[in-house]
């Protein structure tokens, strides 16, 4: 249950990718051990972060400003896959159906939350990178 006098004022919903490679495991303690240990910051960056099978782990609570998307984190949240990088680390959509259906899952609960918000890919907020690794806008305009 999320208290609502908690809420801050949502406009995004930020699609990230952890830009690793899709054949080798990137866990919540690596993902942790990076953005705290080597980013030198308070927890890690997203609200939420999706594995390859799947699982949906939140990680700093929706009231808390995230560190995802430079200049949009105060009214933003931001969401997370495991991958985004190929084999032979190129950047591609490599989002397995379980992690597919579990962002559905997710970004439909949000959007209960903050109906007004719309969902996009980091590289649509001008990120010098790939991620997502596909149109997140044009993916999910329907939701």
């Amino acid at each position: 249950k999320i208290d609502i006098s908690e809420m801050r004022k949502i406009d995004l919903i930020v699609i990230h990718c952890t830009a690793t490679r899709a054949n080798k495991d990137f866990t919540l303690e690596a993902l942790r051990h990076c953005h705290v240990v080597e980013n030198h910051w308070s927890d890690i960056g997203y609200h939420f972060y999706i594995r390859k099978d799947g699982t949906i782990y939140p990680c700093r609570p929706p009231s808390k400003v995230g560190a995802h998307a430079r200049g949009h984190n105060a009214h933003s949240i931001g969401v997370c896959y495991e991958g985004g990088l190929d084999a032979k680390g190129r950047p591609a959509d490599t989002r397995t159906s379980w992690q597919k259906a579990s962002l559905i899952e997710l970004l439909k609960k949000l959007k209960l939350l903050y109906p007004d918000a719309k969902i996009v890919g980091h590289y649509e907020l001008g990120a010098k990178k790939a991620c997502p690794c596909f149109c997140a806008s044009r993916e999910y305009s329907k939701l």
